[in-house]
């Protein structure tokens, strides 16, 4: 065993941080304030649970809209999702209050010692290359219990809640297999990335603030233009929309629009989710388009064609399943779910209310109505698809993206500035049971737990921003004269993904960082 002291000791009462408070008092600080945190999200969940209890009915101004038995249906399942995150969410923060209490860090931190000296025969030194070591086990092991903790929750979602719900197409062995290739892609990316950060703190001197942020700059917009070639093939089948008349229209109005169109795949999320999805990614002169296949008509969804497709005498030796061999990763996420960076992937836009407006009925019958679509199929027309393509457009004519891009560096930029007045300081790693100041505790404590009010904050701008810019690419949408098709489309994905319409005002203003549908139906109709 190392003869060197435990990490862990109790935080002293006398000595101050930085920020004028002494180490016990910073540790109950960020304690009360995460439970703060999360006693005000239940209150909105709890707020939104009565919506969905109280509404069992489709009210007026859903007439046309959703009929009564697509409404019950969301209804319920948004139900279920809401009592599952109750208890994934308290199981969650008693989690990390017991963590905490308990010296889970710098346990964990003592162990990669441990781990480091006695079983891999390294031998202990306070230098640069055994904390990068060091740093790396505590991770992984990080990685590990939060994946073991957290794996009853994620199985109980896709195979109870999704599944009930006619969402889930995963298997278990696609679930697992799809989890082990998480794990390694995250691991591969994790490790040089944190070593070079650490490397980067240390003999950055005066100047690191401004190396770590031009390197963590140049990490983000490197996996931007790596993920769509390398990493997302190992999770999606991607294949080129086949040639026809969608395909001709897209291309039409991108060149319309002098939008820099070089590619346009389809990728087989139904594998994965009955979930409808789309987005774009690039930069300069290199856009691609990614449509889910969920999103479109099974008379131009390449995966269907193959499925059905009669096989030849000639190659009747070809696996007729050769186009289920690949995975398919979770949807791309609101990466940004009201961050300020999206890593520039622009997501689909999809709706849900929180208000009632009777004015909307005044011209639903000009939409389409459920019975217009073939019996239990989903997705939406070729006008359909344009319009939710011009809305992303949109994004791209207003540099939403690039906007979204800049303050998230500019934040970056800020958080690493402050990260420097206060990691050298032996209070504020006491407040959390250490004795050592290892560059990647500090980072952990400063930016998670210290910035946690800040982070808050921005994060609730960064929701009413992003509200603001799906408002504007609407707009940009009804611009091109596709204002019907836009709300066509909003009313189709709102029921294929069961997207309850009525919200609790309080709860979407903080939790959507997409507008309502009934919000955004309306804004499309007014001038109409």
């Amino acid at each position: 065993m190392s003869n060197t002291p435990p990490a862990f000791i109790p935080p002293p009462e006398t000595e101050s941080t930085a920020i004028g408070l002494s180490p016990n008092t910073l540790f109950w600080f960020v304690m009360i304030f995460m439970w703060l945190v999360y006693c005000w999200e239940t209150y909105l969940s709890r707020r939104q649970r009565a919506v969905l209890r109280t509404n069992v009915t489709p009210p007026s101004e859903m007439v046309g809209i959703m009929n009564e038995e697509t409404f019950s249906k969301a209804r319920l399942y948004n139900l279920d999702r809401s009592v599952f995150g109750f208890w994934s969410s308290f199981y969650n923060e008693v989690e990390s209050t017991a963590i905490l209490l308990l010296g889970g860090f710098p346990f964990i931190w003592s162990a990669s010692q441990t781990i480091l000296t006695d079983f891999l025969g390294f031998s202990y030194s306070r230098g640069i290359g055994f904390e990068i070591a060091q740093s790396n086990i505590f991770m992984l092991l990080g990685i590990a219990f939060s994946m073991v903790t957290g794996l009853p929750w994620s199985l109980y979602s896709t195979f109870v809640i999704e599944e009930k719900h006619g969402f889930n197409k995963q298997t278990l062995g696609f679930f697992i297999k799809d989890k082990i290739k998480g794990l390694v892609v995250g691991v591969c990316l994790s490790v040089p990335i944190t070593s070079a950060l650490i490397y980067i703190i240390h003999i950055g001197g005066d100047y690191f603030v401004l190396y770590a942020w031009v390197f963590s700059c140049s990490v983000s917009l490197f996996l931007v233009f790596v993920y769509a070639d390398f990493i997302a093939p190992l999770f999606d089948k991607f294949t080129p929309l086949p040639e026809g008349e969608l395909r001709t229209r897209i291309e039409e109005l991108a060149r319309s629009l002098e939008f820099p169109l070089t590619k346009l795949y389809v990728v087989e999320g139904s594998k994965r989710s009955n979930h409808s999805n789309a987005y774009f990614y690039g930069f300069h002169k290199n856009k691609r388009i990614v449509l889910f296949d969920t999103l479109l008509l099974e008379s131009v969804n390449p995966f269907v064609k193959d499925e059905v497709k009669p096989i030849d005498k000639e190659d009747s030796t070809e696996d007729v399943d050769e186009t289920k061999k690949n995975d398919v990763i979770e949807e791309v996420r609101d990466s940004s779910d009201g961050s300020p960076d999206n890593g520039g992937w622009e997501k689909l836009p999809s709706g849900d209310s929180d208000e009632k407006r009777s004015s909307i009925n005044e011209d639903v019958d000009d939409l389409p109505k459920e019975s217009d679509k073939p019996t239990g199929q989903k997705g939406c027309t070729n006008d359909e698809v344009l319009a939710v393509l011009s809305h992303e457009l949109g994004h791209w004519k207003f540099n939403h993206v690039l906007c979204n891009i800049i303050i998230a560096q500019v934040n970056l930029l800020v958080s690493f500035s402050l990260f420097s007045l206060l990691y050298k300081n032996p209070a504020l790693y006491a407040a959390f049971g250490f004795s050592q100041q290892p560059i990647l505790i500090g980072l952990i404590i400063i930016f998670q737990f210290i910035f946690s009010p800040y982070n808050l904050v921005l994060g609730f701008l960064m929701t009413l921003l992003c509200r603001r810019f799906e408002f504007q690419a609407d707009g940009f949408a009804k611009s091109l004269h596709r204002a019907t098709e836009l709300k066509a489309a909003l009313i189709k994905l709102n029921k294929d993904n069961l997207s309850f319409p009525i919200n609790d005002w309080l709860y979407s203003s903080f939790t959507f960082n997409h507008p309502p549908l009934l919000d955004r139906l309306d804004a499309l109709q007014k001038g109409e």
